[in-house]
């Protein structure tokens, strides 16, 4: 257990890396009056890639059926963890800045506690408390310490408020699907959930994917839209969903709190940006932060690995 368990954490890092790479890279794809691919068009690539993906890896690696009493809960999940998930960020992170997205974002392990608690009985703990207090406080440290003028954010109060209502899908999905990915494989889960929420994106996603002018489209933008088709999308929700099948959702969700720090490393990378003494610190209380929401409690809640 405790070899699956560093796995799991393994996991939800690089998931949080690759999340924090979205904010940047998937944003210039859809920029602008005349973007190369608009919002609900780019959700409706992600969510028909990953649903082939998902069901071609199902195919060829799993042979295993699910209940028929767990086909709402699935179709559930596809709302939250799919359509209304993405299509409510895709739409904000095109209003607001990444940055913003990133702050708001950080308001997903508060409501998967909240939720936990009232589903599973799940304890708010002193550790717990102080971790979260600490995550937001260097987050918060970062964030502010980097504001600045960005291009391409026409309208930030009403992306945030998208983001914000992304956040609370994403928070309601991690607390729905966790008895499902320890009942089933993820990928199991995962192509029943992608393919409902497939059904839900089409009314909104189908026309704006067939506008889409490949021909004209550049080779770095191809490329973003690949690095969101699969990374984004259909491996961040494969390693993601093999984690929760390990830990607690309110443990998997405290890993947006690196996302910010990680999208500063990866700005420094590109030559955007340079590392402060705020940077440090902030990501020192941000690490502190994860470990003691992900600490292990003494008494065995409801929701703990078995």
């Amino acid at each position: 257990m405790k070899n699956k368990l560093i796995l799991a954490h393994i996991a939800m890092f690089l998931v949080a890396l690759i999340y924090a790479a979205n904010f940047t890279i998937a944003k210039p794809v859809m920029a602008g009056e005349n973007p190369y691919v608009a919002p609900f068009g780019f959700i409706m690539m992600r969510v028909l890639a990953a649903t082939t993906l998902l069901w071609l890896t199902h195919l060829l690696f799993v042979r295993e059926r699910i209940e028929r009493k767990d086909i709402l809960r699935l179709a559930l999940c596809g709302v939250c963890g799919v359509a209304g998930n993405q299509l409510s960020f895709f739409y904000g992170l095109n209003l607001t800045t990444p940055i913003n997205g990133a702050l708001i974002m950080l308001t997903t392990p508060i409501l998967v506690l909240i939720l936990s608690m009232f589903v599973f009985g799940e304890k708010l703990t002193a550790a717990k408390g102080s971790g979260i207090a600490l995550g937001l406080t260097g987050a918060a440290l970062l964030i502010l310490n980097n504001r600045g003028d960005i291009p391409n954010a026409p309208n930030p109060m009403l992306g945030n408020i998208y983001i914000a209502i992304n956040a609370a899908f994403y928070a309601v999905y991690l607390v729905l699907v966790k008895p499902l990915m320890s009942k089933y494989s993820p990928i199991t889960t995962l192509k029943w959930v992608f393919l409902f929420g497939t059904i839900y994106v089409l009314p909104f996603g189908w026309a704006p994917m067939q506008a889409v002018d490949y021909q004209t489209m550049p080779s770095h933008i191809m490329w973003s839209i690949f690095f969101v088709l699969f990374f984004v999308t259909y491996l961040a929700y494969l390693m993601n969903g093999a984690a929760l099948a390990i830990v607690k959702p309110s443990v998997s969700s405290a890993y947006i709190y690196l996302q910010p720090l990680l999208a500063s490393i990866i700005a420094v990378g590109a030559g955007k940006d340079k590392i402060t003494m705020v940077m440090i610190g902030a990501g020192c209380l941000i690490f502190t932060g994860v470990f003691l929401v992900s600490k292990r409690s003494k008494v065995t809640p409801a929701l703990e690995e078995e």
